[in-house]
């Protein structure tokens, strides 16, 4: 039997989890997304060209793949050296702002850019503080600089 009173610790990041798997469950929604411009417009795989209306849902799904690892690492940076509250705040704006990106793209280039400007505040604003934590970190522990 499982002692879940062992592995429910109360400082168990539990935010962070949450966001990260809401996030990985919009990852997946955006795969659909592009299954059905597929079948749309009868774009069979492995082709990665087809219509405009694909190739913009393709290219948008393709650069959220490509941003996550950089979101879940700043995401749990700063979660884990900061704040998680302010962290998970943050990873909340980032699934925002990926599906403002997404919509944007899906009908026109230049409609993705309300989305990349505030993705790329929520990457800077998380390796910010997630920074800040660290060196705080590191000066306490090595230091014994207590800021």
């Amino acid at each position: 039997m499982i002692d879940y009173s062992r592995t429910m610790e109360a400082d168990s990041p539990f935010l962070l989890a949450t966001v990260s798997l809401v996030s990985a469950l919009q990852m997946g929604y955006l795969a659909w997304r592009v299954g059905l411009s597929r079948m749309a417009h009868k774009v069979l795989p492995p082709s990665v060209t087809g219509p405009p209306e694909f190739e913009r849902t393709f290219r948008a799904q393709q650069n959220c793949v490509e941003c996550y690892p950089v979101f879940l690492v700043t995401l749990w940076t700063c979660g884990m050296f900061f704040s998680e509250v302010t962290a998970a705040a943050g990873g909340l704006v980032y699934i925002i702002a990926r599906q403002l990106y997404f919509n944007g793209y899906a009908k026109s280039t230049k409609k993705r850019l309300p989305g990349f400007y505030l993705t790329l505040a929520v990457f800077f604003t998380l390796s910010l503080l997630g920074l800040i934590g660290i060196l705080r970190g590191i000066l306490h522990k090595y230091f014994h600089i207590h800021l």
